[in-house]
C-alpha cells in the first residue's frame, strides 16, 4: 500500500489512540458482567480487572519511551495493536480470572506502547501549521472513547464488544503496517542503566515539563468525572455526566487550538489551570443546587480541556527530535497513569471527611501546583 497523506495517517494514529482507550472503557461498562464472571474472587481482584491497564503504565511508563526510541516507532505500534487484538480475541472466549489478569497485563503493555508512539509519530508526521490541531486532536482520544462506549454498551453483548474491538486494532495493525513510514535504521543508544535514564528525562527542564504539567490534569480530571454527577442534584445529574467530557473536547479542539496559535503551549497548560481555578471555586458555593454544579462542572471541564490538549502540543514544542519525543511521551503516560490511579480515591476521601471546601481547595492547590511545576521548568529552560 503506498503511502498515505500525512494528515490522514494522524487520524488513523487517532483512531489507534481510541482502541487503546478502550482498553480501559471495554472493562468499565462491562462492570456489572465482570462482577458476575468473576466476582466470587472479590472487589479488589474485581477492580484489578479493570484497573491493571493503568499500573502498567504507572509503572513503566518511562521505560516504555526508552523502548519505543529504540525498536522504532513503527513496529512497536503495529506489535502494539496486534498483541490488543489477540487479548480481546481472548477475552471473548470468557476466560478463567488467572488467564483474564494476563491478558489485562499485555494489554497494558500494548496500551502503553500505542499512547507513546501516538504523539511521537503525529508530532513528526503533521506539518508544522497543523501540529497544535493534530496533538489537540490527539489529547480527545480517551474522552472520545468513552463517550462512544457509553452510547453502544447498552446494545451490544460482551462478546460483541470484545470482538467489535480486536476486529478494529487488527485492522488498524494491517493499515499502520503497510502505510506508516519505515522506522529509522540507524538504532539509538542501547539501553543501559535505565534507573540512570529516568533520573536524566525527569531531570530536564523539556522532557519532564509535558508530564509534570499533565500528572495535576489526570488526577483532576477524571476524578472530577467519576465524583460529580453522582453528588449532583437529579434534575441535572444528566447534564453533568454527559456534558463535562463533551466540554472538554470541544472546547480544547477549536478555542484551544486556535489560541495554540498564539501562545506557546506550555503558557497556554498555565492559563487553563488559572481558568479552573474559578470553577471550582464556584463549585464549592453552589454545592448542592443543580443549575449552579453544572456550569461549574462545564466550566472547570472546558478550561481542563484546554490543559489536555496544549500538554500534548507541549511534547513537540520542547522537543525537536523523535527519540526525545518518545520520551517525554513516556513520562506523559507514566505521570498521567499516577494522577489517573491516585486522584479519584484522594478527591473521594476528601469529599467524605472535609466536604466541599476541602475539594475546592485540594483542587485549586493542584492547579497551583501545575502553574507552578511549568513556571519553573521554564525557569530552568531560561
Amino acid at each position: 500500500m503506498r503511502s498515505l497523506p500525512p494528515m490522514i495517517l494522524v487520524l488513523l494514529l487517532w483512531c489507534a489512540g481510541l482502541g487503546a482507550a478502550a482498553q480501559f472503557g471495554k472493562m468499565s461498562i462491562l462492570y456489572d458482567t465482570l462482577r458476575t464472571t468473576y466476582g466470587g474472587h472479590g472487589d479488589v481482584a474485581l477492580g484489578l480487572v479493570v484497573s491493571i491497564v493503568g499500573m502498567v503504565g504507572l509503572v513503566f511508563g518511562t521505560t516504555a519511551g526508552l523502548l519505543v526510541a529504540r525498536i522504532g516507532p513503527r513496529r512497536a505500534i503495529v506489535a502494539a495493536l496486534a498483541a490488543g487484538a489477540a487479548m480481546s480475541v481472548l477475552q471473548s472466549l470468557n476466560p478463567s480470572y488467572a488467564v483474564m489478569i494476563a491478558s489485562r497485563v499485555i494489554e497494558g503493555v500494548s496500551h502503553l506502547a500505542i499512547v507513546v508512539v501516538g504523539p511521537t509519530m503525529i508530532a513528526a508526521l503533521a506539518p508544522e501549521a497543523k501540529r497544535p490541531l493534530a496533538m489537540t486532536l490527539w489529547s480527545s482520544f480517551f474522552g472520545v472513547t468513552y463517550t462512544v462506549l457509553a452510547l453502544i454498551g447498552p446494545v451490544v453483548t460482551p462478546v460483541g464488544l470484545f470482538l467489535g474491538h480486536a476486529g478494529f486494532m487488527a485492522v488498524l495493525a494491517l493499515v499502520l503496517g503497510a502505510t506508516l513510514p519505515p522506522d529509522p535504521k540507524a538504532a539509538p543508544a542501547p539501553l543501559t542503566n535505565i534507573l540512570a535514564q529516568h533520573v536524566e528525562i525527569y531531570a530536564s527542564p523539556r522532557l519532564a515539563a509535558p508530564a509534570m504539567g499533565f500528572c495535576c490534569y489526570t488526577f483532576l480530571y477524571v476524578a472530577m468525572l467519576t465524583l460529580l454527577p453522582p453528588e449532583t442534584p437529579a434534575s441535572h445529574r444528566a447534564l453533568v455526566a454527559a456534558g463535562m467530557p463533551l466540554a472538554s473536547i470541544l472546547v480544547s479542539l477549536t478555542l484551544g487550538v486556535r489560541l495554540l496559535r498564539y501562545l506557546p503551549a506550555v503558557r497556554l497548560v498555565m492559563w487553563g489551570y488559572a481558568v479552573a481555578i474559578p470553577g471550582f471555586l464556584l463549585l464549592w458555593v453552589m454545592w448542592g443546587n443543580g443549575a449552579g454544579m453544572a456550569v461549574a462542572g462545564l466550566w472547570l471541564s472546558a478550561a481542563l480541556g484546554i490543559v489536555q490538549g496544549a500538554s500534548f502540543a507541549a511534547i513537540p514544542e520542547l522537543n525537536a527530535t523523535s527519540n526525545d519525543r518518545a520520551r517525554a511521551a513516556g513520562a506523559v503516560a507514566q505521570l498521567g497513569n499516577l494522577g489517573t490511579t491516585t486522584g479519584t480515591p484522594v478527591l473521594a476521601l476528601l469529599l467524605a471527611t472535609a466536604g466541599p471546601p476541602g475539594l475546592a481547595i485540594a483542587a485549586t492547590a493542584l492547579c497551583a501546583l501545575g502553574i507552578a511545576a511549568h513556571h519553573i521548568q521554564a525557569r530552568r529552560r531560561g
